[in-house]
């Protein structure tokens, strides 16, 4: 029987460009849907910042991505700024539905080619690459607004703090160094019931800072 997993994604990430390289090793039963999400409207609702937003961890992040791109021998080049805003982009692929492969021919647009997708030159190269005319028109339509919107609350409703992130059986597996383990959670489920499992699922909170 077929094995759906939801791919939340947002094209400021390099982090969800960094997975699509690795959807091929899904077993052929496991079907992706991918869905765009507002990476700021998760960073907001769970109280955190993005890796770009703090001066001390934005190299770092920038550095490993190259770093995992050169291990996968996928191309890597950052956009002309970042963060950067993400709205047009992610509304267009909304308007699109998208497949997995337009939303990978988003995330390559920006970290495989270093392209800026949030002016509207950017947002006009990027429709060309996904073979669509008028992006700016189809990004605007209030169906991909809210779209974008449900996707988003979504996510939040299935506590969805970052992106990349996949949600299969009812877990969420986060981050490009996640996939391993949801490989394994797909070729048995019964790991995720143990006895040490069950326990740190309701683990007490020993300390919280104010």
């Amino acid at each position: 029987m077929a094995i759906t997993t939801t791919f939340y994604f947002d094209v400021i990430s390099p982090y969800s460009y960094l997975l699509f390289g690795d959807l091929d090793r899904l077993p052929t039963d496991v079907a992706v849907v991918p869905k765009p999400v507002l990476l700021a409207a998760l960073l907001n609702n769970s109280g955190t910042k993005g890796p770009g937003e703090i001066p001390a961890k934005r190299l770092h992040t920038y550095r490993q991505c190259m770093w995992l791109a050169r291990l996968r021998n996928i191309p890597f080049c950052m956009p002309p700024r970042h963060p950067f805003n993400p709205l047009a982009a992610l509304r267009l692929l909304c308007a699109l539905g998208p497949t997995v492969e337009q939303a990978r021919i988003a995330s390559t647009f920006v970290f495989g080619h270093g392209q800026d997708p949030s002016t509207p030159d950017g947002l006009e190269l990027l429709g060309r690459a996904l073979g669509v005319e008028t992006p700016g028109t189809l990004a605007c339509a209030a169906s991909a607004k809210d779209m974008l919107r449900a996707n988003t609350d979504e996510a939040i409703t299935n506590d969805v703090w970052g992106v990349p992130t996949f949600l299969v059986g009812g877990e969420l597996f986060w981050g490009a160094d996640s996939f391993p383990m949801m490989l394994e959670f797909l070729r048995d489920p019964k790991r995720y019931d143990t006895p040490e499992m069950r326990r740190i699922a309701s683990l007490p909170i020993g300390a919280s800072r104010i």
